[in-house]
Parts: C-alpha cells; structure tokens; sequence
C-alpha cells in the first residue's frame, strides 16, 4: 500500500551499506548503522531548503505578530471574520502556515518507511525464510540479520509485543538483553529531542506568545522526549539510531541557519540605516549650487531697523550696506549753506551789490 515510501527508502539504504559494506564488511553492524545514519542525513538534506523556508516564515509571522493580535481582539465575536481578516494579513505579508509545517510533515513518511523495512528483514507474510525485502536480496537480507551490536541484533528492541513497531520474529515480551545497548540510546535520543524543541523555543518573539503557543512549547520541551524515553522501548535498535541521527542533524542545522539569518537581519538594519542618514545633508556640507534653469530664490526685503539703519540686499558678499537718511540731510543743508567758490561768477558774486542764491536762502534760514 505505501511502496511508495518503502522503495525510496530502502533504495538510499542500500546505497549506503554497499558504500560502507566496501570498509567494514556487509555483514558488519558499523555499515548498517552508518548506512542509516547517513540515510538520515540524506532526506534531511533534501529538506533543508524547506526548513530554511520555515524559519524565515516563522520569523516574518512573529514581526507582525502584533498585527495579528489586533485583528483576534477587534473580531473576537466574529470567527469567520477573523480567519479572513487573518488569511488576509498573512497574504500581505507572504507568509504561508503550512510552510512552518512542511518539514515535520516530511519527514513522517520517512520514519514510518524504515520502521517497516527494518521489520521486513526479519518478516515473512507469506512464510518460509526471507529472500528479499524491497531493493535487498537476499544476501543483503542475511547480512542484515546476522548484524549484532554488543551482540544485539539491529532488528531487536526491549518490548516487541506490538506488531507497528516490533522488529523480527522474536517472541512478544520483554527482550531485557537488548536494554544495555537500546536504554542508552533512548535517553540520548530524548535529550537531544529536548534541545532542540528549546533551542528552537529561545526563538520566538516574546511579543507573539499566546496561550496556544505556550502549550506547544511545554509539549515539544517536555512531553516528546518524555514519550521518546518511553515508548523507545517499542523501537528496534536501527530506529533508535535513525531517531538520534534526525534530531542530532536538526540541532547543528538550526544553529547554522538561525545564525544565518541573525546576520542577514543586522546587516539588512544597518542597510536601512545607512540609506537614511545618507538622505539628510551631512555635518559640515555647503548647500548645493541651483541646478542650470532653476528660477532664483527671492530673498525678503530688510525691514529698517530701529536705528534709522537700512539693510540693502544685493550684495556680491552679502554684507548689508547701511546709510543714515538724517546725515544726508544735514550735510546737503550744509553744502546749501556754504558759498560756492567755484561757481560766484554764475551767482553774480563778483558784481557789486548783488547776493548770491545760496547767501539769501541761508540768510531767510537764519531770520
């Protein structure tokens, strides 16, 4: 029914084991746990540009989180309302919520197809022995079978009583045999599990923070390793492996991208910053020339001061030129007043008996 997870998945298995089988041997546990390790690494490869999409969704949602609060507060009483309003504000701002979702989303198919085709190693529904299982034959089969870690078989887990998880034909029950090697894996595999939900957590905007969020956070914290330390013992050794390889891979590529994304967000802060300081005139600059065909800026007429001081515009340096209308009127009258020694024959100063204009007219001054 799901063939089309399950020979994906073993075929990036396969190629894996004939890579390390060429060092440590096909049948050694070292190539098969180095196979799944590296199959791990292989689909989250393949996912990391639907991560770093997430990130980035999740880091513009928490930038307009306060939008996001206004619009549940002003429709609180209208939900159709609000999830409109919402889709709308979302579209703005090119944010998609399934984004955030999609790699988790991706990567279920995978933990489910190499559940099964580690159990079909050791599984024959039609009976009689194995002799292939998806893109293994069946030496790829018996290698499999007769891998043991700490003499541990791969396909092995401490409880086997449940058929979605159990790994190979052993008997239901407790395999205690198998704790020494699967009980340290499992409490590795829920630590990690643990710092990255918190290492992703010490993430999100304070501000964003709502009741729902706050429940998810204690779920992914606290819960999910709790429920990895717990049912791990469902899980076959090669699954346990898969597990701690998955979250070992997620906790070295958050701090990489968010790094990332830390330097692309300052740089594009001082990007900003520096294009608004360039649009005010520096400290110190002179103004600009007007430009050629540019109508000159009418300067305001000086009002007189209170001095009798008048302040003429126009010129080349600036500088007011001042003059005192009250000192041009008395050196005019005294011009009036004095005789013209260059000019007494044009009065008549020579002839006898006859006064000049400028002696009469300071002479009626003076009665």
């Amino acid at each position: 029914m799901l063939d089309f997870i399950y020979y994906p998945v073993s075929f990036i298995l396969w190629c894996w084991h004939k890579v390390f089988g060429l060092v440590f041997g096909e049948a050694n546990a070292v190539s098969w746990i180095l196979a799944i390790i590296f199959l791990t690494f292989t689909v989250r490869g393949i996912m990391f540009k639907p991560f770093v999409n997430q990130v980035r969704s999740m880091k513009k949602m928490q930038d307009f989180a306060p939008e996001m609060k206004k619009v549940q507060k002003k429709y609180a009483n209208d939900r159709q309302r609000q999830a409109m309003e919402m889709q709308k504000l979302q579209k703005e701002h090119g944010v998609n919520p399934l984004g955030s979702c999609l790699p988790m989303l991706l990567q279920i198919p995978v933990f489910i197809g190499l559940n099964h085709v580690l159990r079909m190693f050791t599984i024959n529904p039609y009976g009689g022995p194995k002799t292939e299982n998806y893109f293994f034959d069946q030496a790829g089969v018996e290698s499999y079978v007769h891998a043991k870690l700490f003499g541990t078989n791969l396909g092995e887990a401490i409880y086997t009583g449940v058929d979605m998880v159990s790994g190979g034909n052993a008997a239901a029950g407790f395999h205690w045999s198998v704790a020494p090697v699967a009980i340290p894996l499992m409490i590795i595999a829920s630590i990690a599990t643990h710092l990255t939900a918190r290492h992703s957590v010490q993430r999100q905007n304070p501000e964003s923070a709502t009741p729902q969020t706050a429940m998810m956070n204690k779920l992914t914290m606290y819960i999910f390793p709790l429920g990895v330390l717990v049912f791990g013992a469902l899980f076959p050794l090669g699954l346990l492996f898969y597990w701690l390889a998955n979250n070992g891979w997620t906790l070295m590529q958050q701090r990489l991208v968010y790094t990332k994304i830390d330097k692309e967000e300052e740089a594009r802060k001082e990007a900003e910053k520096e294009k608004r300081a360039n649009l005010g005139p520096k400290p110190g600059q002179k103004p600009t020339a007007p430009r050629p065909g540019q109508k000159p800026v009418q300067q305001k007429k000086n009002k007189p001061s209170s001095g009798g001081q008048v302040k003429k515009a126009g010129s080349p340096h600036g500088f007011a030129q001042t003059g005192s209308s009250a000192a041009e009127k008395k050196d005019a009258e005294n011009a009036s007043a004095e005789p013209s020694t260059n000019g007494s024959k044009e009065n008549g100063a020579d002839v006898p008996g006859l006064i000049s204009d400028s002696t009469k007219k300071s002479g009626r001054k003076r009665r």
